[in-house]
């Protein structure tokens, strides 16, 4: 907790005791109060209770450990791409996908009250400040990377600089006391963050083969030739849309490349398990990450 700055902690405090009290109700995020994530958390479940988490890793332990019951992690944005970090740390957490959930970013640039510029530096999360890239580079306000939005906000607070400001969400400026000084100062109208829902069991995927289902897994092919057109060419012949498909090394020697997938649709079908099927044959590996229903339709 004492890792947030000063006028966070009481927040964080309020509201590790919340959720100590009733760890089935409590949904981790990463962030201080205010963030993106707090924001991503209540939009899911309204009658959730948000807790705070330093890092990602602290919200998937607080599930793993009992103290919430799901975490909600944010994997990719419409605009700045891939979350750095949470490809690793999904598989190894050994938690399940129970869920995503879309969130519009509407950034604001906030300041101590009173400050109305010039600003010399914006603290905020790095996917914040690349999304707010363009704005900042016209202003010629340098971006100074912090762990997430309102813990930035909250550090604008306690350092007391009239030439610094924060990118974060509004919920930040009112709960540490900032003025917003200019809305939307994203660089994109349509920035959105997918957000993924983790739990420590999955949901059975046999219950949601008649809906609009997503399936999450990773997976190495085997270090042969045409191995990878040749694992993915059963989704193409069994009629199986790959929303997603990402690549990422492990370990150092760069020879041995892992996938992370998205394809819409449950095992329990026949065309999800025969191209599933397909891919294993010529994989070292598949590993299922969650199934779990379609927050929106795709395409």
């Amino acid at each position: 907790m004492h890792a947030y700055p000063q006028p966070a902690i009481a927040l964080v405090a309020d509201m590790e005791a919340a959720a100590r009290a009733e760890p089935a109700r409590a949904v981790a995020f990463q962030g201080a109060p205010g963030c993106n994530g707090h924001r991503a958390a209540l939009e899911h479940d309204a009658d959730c209770l948000p807790l705070p988490c330093f890092s990602f890793e602290d919200a998937l332990d607080a599930v793993k450990e009992g103290r919430a019951d799901r975490a909600i992690i944010p994997i990719e944005n419409s605009q700045h791409g891939r979350v750095a970090d949470i490809h690793f740390l999904l598989p190894e957490s050994g938690l399940s996908i129970v869920g995503e959930h879309f969130t519009p970013i509407n950034h604001a640039l906030m300041a101590l009250p009173g400050a109305k510029g010039p600003f010399s530096a914006a603290y905020s999360h790095p996917q914040a400040l690349g999304q707010s890239r363009h704005y900042l580079r016209e202003r010629g306000i340098v971006p100074m990377a912090y762990a997430d939005t309102a813990g930035a906000a909250a550090l604008v607070r306690e350092q007391a600089d009239p030439e610094a400001c924060a990118i974060a969400p509004r919920l930040a400026a009112q709960l540490y006391g900032l003025d917003i000084v200019e809305d939307n100062v994203e660089d994109a109208a349509d920035n959105t963050t997918r957000f993924v829902v983790l739990a420590r069991e999955p949901l059975d995927p046999f219950d949601l083969k008649d809906t609009q289902a997503m399936t999450t897994f990773i997976f190495e092919v085997k270090n042969i030739a045409a191995a990878l057109y040749k694992a993915l060419g059963g989704f193409a012949t069994n009629g199986v849309n790959m929303t997603k498909l990402e690549s990422y090394q492990i370990g150092a020697s760069f020879a041995a490349t892992t996938f992370y997938a998205d394809i819409e649709g449950a095992p329990g079908e026949e065309r999800i398990d025969q191209a599933l099927q397909e891919l294993a044959f010529h994989c070292k590996y598949v590993r299922p990450l969650g199934t779990y229903r379609q927050a929106r339709k795709r395409g």
